[in-house]
């Protein structure tokens, strides 16, 4: 199913069989091929692997593992429960490590062995002529897990003392960043990490990077119903009513107790940009969420009435809320006015993750629309004409 590799080699062969061979049968028989391929990249169900990283260590290892970490790339649908049973299978003797932090000198100069296995993200590495361009999400989910190098796996680390009101203003990110010797996939399932680098999150860097996900969510779950029609509606559900129900609204309560607070912003000056970034994250959030609701009434059953009338209400009030404190965004005519297909069926342009930062960082700045419901408060932090 790797036919992006496949449409790179038929390239190849198309030139040979054109201008070396002059075998046109042959090259139309090709083409054909290749237009199977672009079909399948559009419409067919790919699942996307996990990968583990899995370090050895102690000095009952072989020197080829001792005190090394490498990254594998799952079978399709592998739980890392199986993965991990799998890898104890080949060393019996070895015990796992419960901890996903490095291990100390003490592990690694151990007589004994040490596995440890967790599951990291791969880091999407798109090809130059992919990059802040409209691409569609069948085409970038193959770069989602597959022509990567680097992956990551992220801690939380508390500092200072626990609020009990709210736990998130002290919670930072640890994120380690592991490279490999080779891409994948490769001809092994496996390469060896040759480089690891660690950074920390703030608080506040964190709650941006989990806004950007929610909204490239949305993003991508609406494109996919319009891409196929056929998909169930249960995920669009569940995504929605996890984001508007009342119940976990408590999210943006808790980014206002912790950040947009006058005793933050003297604390912390130089996160007045990542303050207006969030608080424009938050507010380009509900055009992408009335397009997710729009398209969950198309799909209606009347066992789903209920819940699609309960999630427009609560996002009516979810939308009044953050249309006063936050402002209205109207996303560009580029991103929401609706194209008809040959077929006659609505098509959304995409509304890519590249786009949607950049959205947020520059073009919403002239997209905030004041309102005679803003509060003052809104008003003094709107950014100005550079964004």
């Amino acid at each position: 199913e790797m036919w992006e590799k496949a449409i790179q080699l038929s390239k190849e062969l198309a030139d040979m069989y054109e201008n070396k061979v002059f075998d046109y049968e042959g090259l139309g028989n090709l083409l054909k091929k290749r237009a199977t391929f672009y079909e399948n990249i559009m419409k067919a169900m790919r699942p996307q692997p996990e990968y583990f990283a899995v370090g050895y260590y102690g000095q009952g290892f072989p020197s080829f593992l001792r005190n090394k970490v490498f990254i594998y790339r799952g079978k399709e649908y592998e739980r890392r429960e199986d993965f991990n049973l799998k890898l104890l299978t080949q060393f019996p003797s070895a015990e796992k490590m419960t901890s996903t932090a490095p291990p100390g000198e003490d592990i690694k100069s151990s007589p004994k062995q040490h596995v440890q296995c967790f599951i990291v993200k791969p880091v999407m590495n798109l090809p130059p002529n992919y990059k802040d361009k409209p691409v569609p999400e069948q085409i970038l989910n193959y770069y989602r897990a597959n022509e990567v190098q680097q992956f990551t796996h992220s801690r939380p680390v508390r500092k200072g003392e626990k609020d009990p009101d709210n736990e998130f203003a002290n919670m930072w990110i640890e994120r380690t960043t592991y490279t490999t010797a080779y891409s994948f996939p490769g001809i092994l399932k496996w390469f060896e990490v040759k480089q690891i680098t660690t950074e920390e999150i703030s608080p506040l860097e964190n709650a941006i990077e989990t806004m950007e996900l929610t909204n490239e969510k949305i993003s991508n779950i609406v494109q996919q119903h319009i891409w196929d029609r056929s998909l169930p509606v249960h995920p669009l559900s569940m995504l929605l009513n996890g984001i508007v129900d009342p119940a976990v609204m408590g999210g943006y309560t808790n980014y206002e107790k912790a950040f947009f607070t006058e005793k933050y912003l003297q604390e912390h000056p130089e996160d007045q940009d990542k303050i207006e970034l969030l608080k424009q994250l938050i507010a380009l959030q509900m055009p992408l969420l009335a397009e997710g609701i729009r398209i969950h009434g198309e799909k209606l059953t009347e066992q789903l009435k209920p819940l699609h009338d309960r999630l427009t209400a609560c996002f009516k009030e979810l939308k009044k809320k953050v249309e006063k404190q936050y402002g209205v965004i109207t996303l560009p005519p580029s991103l929401t006015e609706r194209k008809q297909s040959r077929s006659g069926s609505v098509v959304l342009p995409y509304i890519m993750s590249s786009t949607l930062r950049r959205l947020s960082v520059t073009s919403v700045a002239s997209s905030v629309v004041s309102t005679s419901s803003t509060s003052s408060d809104s008003t003094s932090s709107r950014p100005g004409s550079d964004g």
